[in-house]
């Protein structure tokens, strides 16, 4: 970002949630790159300099849609995505749907940006699908839906960004994990894969009630050890074992070397083979 005069602006709050979050990285990630400085800022969105950095580092109240429009029609970012996640934020920060409804009824939300770039549009459409497999497997319909489209919406307030990094399947992935961590359970520091242990096809197929407990129970077993892994070798296993995809497409995926992609997953099962015992062979013939 270029150089300029004043203080730096700080780090965000510790307390300020995933959703808050979600708007507040692009909208800083904006700021920094525009060059401005936090007077100019002021000067030009008529609000005290002190505010804007309130609001910039997450501290106080939750804001209201009127100052977060301001900047960032002052800062060139997309108007809808923007409302989308501060809205969802709002409700995180336990305000009311009224609350929402009197920052926004003054105010033209969709007045400008509506329409995605082009080639975000072109980029969904290939791997939402995908993204909504890997999804499913942390969080219930809903929950996932919420979570696929959050990341969309994400991407396209720091498109450029995502354009001028090194690689745009890889820093979208970032996003989609980072956004569907936020929502998953985690226990003990490790994200719970408990709801997708219950999906599975072999579990669908039982009928006697002893068979499933059983199965349930080992496979319950494998999903805790898989939680254990790595984020990237937790991701490969996830893409290849629970959502199908073949080395090539989890590759693509991710925006990683086909050889890193085995050579994850080689040291995953390896790991796995290692927690989890082979099946019992006591009492059958030799």
């Amino acid at each position: 970002a270029p150089a300029r005069p004043g203080r730096k602006l700080g780090p965000v709050a510790d307390n300020v949630g995933s959703a808050h979050r979600a708007w507040l990285d692009p909208m800083r990630t904006s700021y920094l790159a525009s060059g401005l400085t936090l007077n100019e800022l002021s000067i030009r969105v008529r609000f005290a300099k002190s505010k804007i950095s309130e609001l910039l580092r997450g501290v106080g109240l939750y804001p209201r849609w009127e100052i977060v429009l301001l900047l960032a029609t002052e800062l060139g970012m997309p108007n809808w995505p923007l409302y989308r996640l501060w809205s969802q934020a709002a409700l995180e920060a336990h305000k009311s749907s009224e609350w929402i409804n009197g920052c926004t009824d003054r105010i033209t939300v969709t007045a400008t940006h509506t329409t995605p770039p082009l080639d975000h549009g072109a980029f969904r459409e290939l791997v939402e699908n995908d993204y909504s497999l890997y999804a499913q497997v942390f969080l219930d319909d809903n929950q996932r839906d919420n979570a696929v489209a959050d990341t969309f919406d994400r991407l396209w307030l720091s498109w450029n960004q995502a354009l001028a990094s090194h690689d745009l399947r890889r820093y979208a992935w970032n996003v989609l994990r980072t956004t569907v961590m936020a929502r998953t359970p985690h226990r003990d520091g490790r994200p719970e894969l408990g709801h997708a242990a219950f999906d599975t096809v072999t579990l669908q197929n039982l009928t006697d009630p002893a068979h499933y407990a059983q199965q349930l129970t080992e496979t319950l077993e494998l999903f805790t050890a898989i939680s254990r892994l790595p984020d990237r070798q937790l991701d490969v296993i996830v893409l290849r074992r629970l959502c199908g995809f073949t080395h090539e497409a989890a590759s693509a995926l991710l925006g990683t070397s086909l050889a890193t992609i085995r050579s994850d997953e080689r040291h995953a099962t390896r790991f796995l083979d290692s927690v989890i015992p082979p099946p019992s062979t006591e009492g059958t013939a030799p």
